[in-house]
């Protein structure tokens, strides 16, 4: 294969080489998805990494991928369920941390999200969807926390950690057009170190 891409190469004007050639024929087979489920592309660094799959690893992908796409579903179920035991106490104080994230959101540009500290789906040992269970995460972290039961905040880690988020938003507020305002931020705290428990 090298020989005829070589023989190729040569009968081409611009300067390149029969490996250079089988190489964008990879570039070309693997960005169009040419070789289906039997690569794996990691495109987390550059360049790209590729590596083939055994049939077990394609299988084991797959199941993956279902997971992956079942887990919503999944989750919303749970949510269902535990929602229907909840007392009408301890939904108000569900609905104030999704109130209280949203309003992040729209007062300081910070996205917050309401985190189970123990998982819903964690494969070991799931949490339940109840406030004592709940805290607030920043969204890169709450990806990175997944299906991981991470121990949940004291109310004043949980106080430092949205505090220090918005310190750090604050060097850039006026860059985004957000208005760091501390008597939103002071109110915000209050209302959530009332529902927060535990």
């Amino acid at each position: 294969m090298l020989v005829a891409a070589d023989a190729q190469a040569a009968k081409q004007k611009n300067d390149t080489t029969g490996l250079r050639e089988i190489a964008a024929r990879l570039s070309s087979r693997l960005s169009s998805g040419g070789f289906g489920a039997s690569v794996e592309v990691d495109a987390s660094e550059r360049p790209k990494k590729v590596r083939f799959l055994s049939a077990v690893e394609q299988k084991e992908h797959e199941a993956q991928e279902v997971e992956e796409d079942l887990a919503p579903l999944r989750r919303i179920d749970i949510i269902k369920r535990d929602s229907e035991q909840l007392s009408v106490a301890e939904q108000y104080r569900v609905d104030e941390f999704e109130a209280i994230s949203r309003q992040l959101k729209t007062y300081f540009g910070l996205d917050f999200e309401v985190d189970h500290a123990s998982a819903l789906l964690n494969p070991k040992t799931p949490g339940k969807h109840h406030p004592d269970n709940l805290q607030l995460l920043l969204k890169t972290h709450n990806g990175k926390k997944n299906a991981s039961n991470w121990p949940r905040f004291s109310f004043a880690e949980q106080k430092q950690y949205i505090e220090a988020a918005i310190t750090l938003q604050s060097l850039v507020a006026a860059r985004m057009n957000v208005e760091v305002v501390s008597s939103v931020k002071d109110s915000l705290l209050q209302r959530l170190e009332a529902v927060y428990g535990g």
